[in-house]
């Protein structure tokens, strides 16, 4: 029965997720905005929603806040897993030879936020009383550096995109605004209320199978919310908007670093960072390492793909996720 809640939940996800896409490429040609900034802010906020929710619930709710970390370092690992399956499925050239060299920042931006939260991990119970209030130090910074950061992105974006990107298309002409934004928020909220109820199946999962928390949020539930981005970003490669799903992705994991001072606001034991188990350093090792494959991937531009249908970048994301999900397997299964 656990199950078929859990995969109710991934229907749910799948079918909002494939209506954000649509709508939000209407609202970016309804605006004039690119997009690149659409898919960098507008794509992941709402997508990175069943994180957040997930995570706040199961701080709020069910006191795990070990599946809400897992939930945002998994769900990173997952989404930069996404852009190997784009890889795969954009047959002119490799994927991320198309896209700009503006990606190179958010993905920098990236790594950084995620190393801070390693090195809270890492130093543990010893970073314990280095909090404001019941909120740690450490979420704070990442906090402001994303919105800092984010500000800058923006506004380079804002200033420099590209002209095609300004002159609007009149493919979703027929649609008025305010059809556009009720379809919009009814996807929105049925993404949110799913990625709560995720919450509540990865604590049932936890406790069916005597799996450990941290391994049920950074596989199973990580997964299932990372759906919309999955299926966001397919969508917007095949409405020839790669830079859109590129910048959805890196602006997600950025988003889910930064929720981390969401979640600590919620979580109200302390620094959150200081209550969860070293395992979570797996994960956040091979999340960089992914990043960093990207970063060359896009900077060391091939013409063609290295293996006929597939590039050489896309093989090492995969290669590095599936020895991320043995290792979390392994530890998980033999926590419980």
């Amino acid at each position: 029965m656990v199950w078929l809640k859990f995969f109710f939940c991934l229907v749910v996800i799948l079918f909002a997720g494939t209506k954000l896409a649509r709508y939000a490429d209407v609202i970016s040609e309804k605006t004039g905005l690119g997009r690149t900034w659409i898919g960098l802010t507008l794509l992941a906020i709402i997508t990175t929603m069943p994180e957040l929710a997930t995570g706040v619930s199961a701080v709020a709710l069910v006191n795990l806040p070990n599946l809400a970390l897992g939930n945002f370092l998994g769900s990173c690992i997952f989404n930069l897993t996404i852009i190997a399956v784009l890889d795969m499925l954009y047959r002119p050239t490799p994927l991320l030879s198309g896209v700009g060299t503006k990606h190179l920042l958010p993905a920098g931006l990236g790594i950084l936020l995620i190393s801070l939260a390693a090195g809270n991990i890492l130093a543990g119970e010893s970073f314990s009383g280095f909090a404001l209030g019941r909120v740690g130090i450490p979420t704070i910074i990442i906090f402001i550096s994303y919105l800092l950061i984010i500000r800058r992105i923006l506004f380079y974006e804002r200033q420099y995109q590209p002209q095609s990107e300004q002159t609007a298309s009149s493919q979703y002409e027929e649609l008025d605004h305010k059809t556009v934004y009720l379809w919009f928020t009814l996807a929105a909220l049925a993404i949110i209320g799913a990625g709560i109820w995720l919450a509540f199946i990865g604590n049932e999962i936890t406790a069916t199978y005597s799996w450990s928390d941290g391994f049920v949020g950074s596989l199973f539930l990580a997964i299932a919310t990372s759906m919309p981005e999955l299926v966001v970003s397919i969508a917007a490669v095949r409405l020839g908007a790669v830079d859109m799903a590129i910048a959805g992705i890196l602006g997600a994991n950025m988003l889910n670093m930064a929720n981390l001072f969401i979640i600590d606001l919620f979580y109200g034991r302390g620094p959150i960072l200081s209550s969860v188990e070293s395992d979570h350093l797996i994960t956040a090792a091979v999340a960089i390492a992914m990043t960093l494959v990207i970063i060359g991937g896009i900077m060391f531009r091939q013409k063609q793909k290295t293996f006929r249908f597939i590039s050489w970048y896309a093989v090492v994301l995969i290669g590095l996720y599936l020895l991320s999900f043995y290792a979390m397997f392994s530890r998980g299964a033999a926590s419980g």
